[in-house]
């Protein structure tokens, strides 16, 4: 099941901040990547996805 909240509310936070609310607000699987990561797209319920940079979240997506 995924957590009901805007995802965006992410971005602009730190890494270590993200992570941290991500698994308060029930993500089972929370994932932090660099910029321009090779990944496969399957989609995981329950997952978030970071894409992080200099240990700032950019941008934020589900799956």
């Amino acid at each position: 099941m995924t957590p009901e909240h805007a995802p965006e509310t992410y971005v602009g936070l730190s890494e270590e901040e993200a992570e941290r609310l991500a698994r308060i607000r029930g993500w089972s699987v929370v994932r932090s990547l660099p910029p321009g990561s090779i990944i496969t797209m399957e989609y995981l319920e329950g997952r978030i996805n970071f894409e992080v940079e200099h240990g700032v979240v950019r941008r934020v997506w589900l799956g």
